[in-house]
């Protein structure tokens, strides 16, 4: 582990090496925001175990919001000293929740459901990594009781809630990415608005709760956290109880499917929800910057190839001073800014394609390919720049185009969260690239290894396009069922030739049987004939003998 600006450096999300210190001095403060909507009984408990907890007392506040109770819900008598009651009319937990971190004052921001109720060390557990780092989202361990909601809170939690269930899919999620620290693709499912802890500086920066979705903000606020340079840390040791099942645990399966609806359009990292061929999202997963004032040639042929490759889930920034550009349309041919022009007149109505005078890129995009133009990336070239970055873990991807007296010219792909993380720990006057080589990864790559190319001025190779992949798939579909045919036809000609070579096998043990018998007979007819022979000699020689004495 480094550390720069004063801040520690950890590789991805393995927050291991931050080790805190059981003993530390408190010294940030906490804002717990309790979203409520009835259930006065348990909110009770919830503030009862607030003020148990062992981190100070002067260093905690705890935010109530009423979503539209009636009638309006109250503060108990037991509670911590800083706790107020707002009121939030626009219903929803999103909204409530966006009310109480309107009015929190805390260095971290411990959101809390109303019906969870925390054991005493569960705060000091979750600032002890808050002081370790600035940088951390820190999730609890809750426990999901069926006991009867008492009327005091008990003096032993684990006495009066238990036996009860973990939070499995949490707990199985820890389990098989060693902690989260095991190169995990989305480690922001860890955020979970129950018993979750968040610096507030990374709140200010990836934004308030989305109000626009029906489920899953948690989820989608995690991604954007992740997005803002998040590391996302399990804790076991701070524990809590749920009051009953969460909804979730209840119909899963229905919630998923309003969840993934909404959350599909906003969260790139989950590739299995954007199946869709060739569909725009609100969010995409790459956005490509190429600078459109080098030519309208160069530009045109790398921005085409782009919108073609096999990674269609991205969108284009095109940058240029289009706001000034003033066709000249007396003599447009001998406009100076003719090619710019050109471009503008090119791609303005493309919908992947945006225009723009700087450089606007949307935070939550989690891949950001700056291509200057001139080169032509190869179909896949980007997927497999993408495989690489994912594969590795790597913050920024540089692709070796070329070395000129000038310099290096040079493709990058850069991670969006590494680049974030880099931003918090850079000491000043320091290379941010070296910050993301030492929080993620970075690694060098040859142009022809992934297939890029240099415009030569040249008529530009014809692109598949859609229709051109569709009758492509239409003939492989075709070769492949004639394939399939004549293979049909193969294996019956070979069961064919295996029948008839065991007719010849069966035919050639007859023959050799007869052969074998033949074979015998002669033997014998050979045999009887000798015998005769030596019988007839014999019989010559008596006859001979007799005649010579007579």
């Amino acid at each position: 582990m480094t550390t720069g600006g004063g801040h520690p450096r950890v590789r991805g999300n393995d927050y291991r090496p931050l080790a805190p210190e059981e003993r530390f001095t408190p010294r940030l403060t906490v804002s717990v925001v309790i979203p409520a909507y009835g259930g006065q009984d348990k909110l009770d408990l919830v503030l009862a175990a607030l003020a148990r907890q062992t981190y100070p007392a002067e260093l905690v506040e705890a935010i109530v919001v009423d979503n539209g109770t009636e009638p309006p819900l109250r503060l108990p008598s037991t509670r911590p000293a800083a706790t107020r009651l707002i009121v939030c009319p626009v219903p929803g937990r999103a909204a409530a929740r966006n009310a109480g971190l309107a009015e929190a004052t805390g260095d971290v921001i411990h959101w809390l459901d109303s019906d969870v109720v925390l054991t005493p060390g569960a705060i000091e557990a979750h600032m002890r990594w808050h002081h370790a780092a600035p940088y951390l989202v820190v999730t609890g361990w809750i426990r999901f009781t069926d006991a009867d909601v008492p009327a005091e809170l008990p003096g032993d939690l684990e006495k009066a809630f238990e036996p009860a269930e973990p939070h499995s899919w949490i707990v199985d999620l820890v389990e098989r990415t060693d902690g989260l620290t095991d190169n995990p693709q989305r480690p922001f499912s860890l955020h979970v608005g129950g018993a979750t802890s968040v610096n507030a500086r990374l709140v200010e920066a990836a934004g308030p709760m989305d109000d626009e979705l029906i489920l899953g903000q948690d989820t989608e606020m995690g991604y954007r956290l992740w997005q803002a340079g998040a590391v996302f840390v399990p804790e076991p040791s701070a524990r809590a109880y749920h009051l009953g099942p969460t909804m979730r645990m209840r119909d899963k399966q229905p919630i998923d499917r309003v969840s993934h609806a909404f959350v599909a359009d906003r969260i790139p990292a989950y590739r299995w929800l954007r199946g869709h061929p060739g569909r725009q999202w609100k969010v995409p997963y790459v956005t490509v910057v190429v600078d459109g004032t080098t030519g309208y040639d160069g530009v045109r042929a790398t921005v085409d190839a782009v919108l073609a490759c096999t990674v269609p889930d991205l969108d284009v920034l095109l940058l240029g001073p289009w706001d000034a550009l003033d066709r000249d349309r007396r003599a447009p041919l001998k406009d100076p800014a003719l090619d710019l022009a050109l471009v503008q007149g090119h791609y303005r109505h493309e919908g992947r394609v945006r225009l723009a005078g700087a450089e606007d890129v949307d935070p939550a995009v989690p891949f950001v390919l700056r291509l200057p133009a001139g080169w032509i990336p190869g179909e896949d070239s980007l997927a497999r720049l993408l495989d690489l970055a994912r594969d590795e873990g790597l913050g920024l991807v540089n692709v070796l185009l070329d070395e000129t007296p000038k310099g290096v010219v040079a493709a990058r792909l850069e991670r969006a969260s590494a680049f974030a993380r880099a931003r918090v720990v850079v000491d000043p006057g320091e290379d941010l690239d070296d910050v993301v080589d030492a929080v993620s990864g970075v690694s060098w790559v040859e142009a022809e290894t992934y297939d890029f190319t240099a415009f030569t001025g040249g008529p530009a190779a014809p692109l598949l396009g859609r229709r051109g992949a569709y009758r492509a798939r239409v003939e492989a579909q075709a070769e492949a069922a004639r394939l399939a045919k004549e293979a049909e036809r193969l294996r019956a000609q070979v069961a064919k030739w295996r029948e008839e070579a065991g007719r010849w096998r069966k035919s050639t043990v007859e023959l050799r049987r007869e052969v074998g018998t033949l074979r015998r007979q002669l033997a014998a007819a050979g045999r009887a004939q000798q015998s005769l022979r030596t019988l007839m000699s014999a019989t010559m020689k008596r006859a001979l003998r007799k005649r010579l004495r007579d």
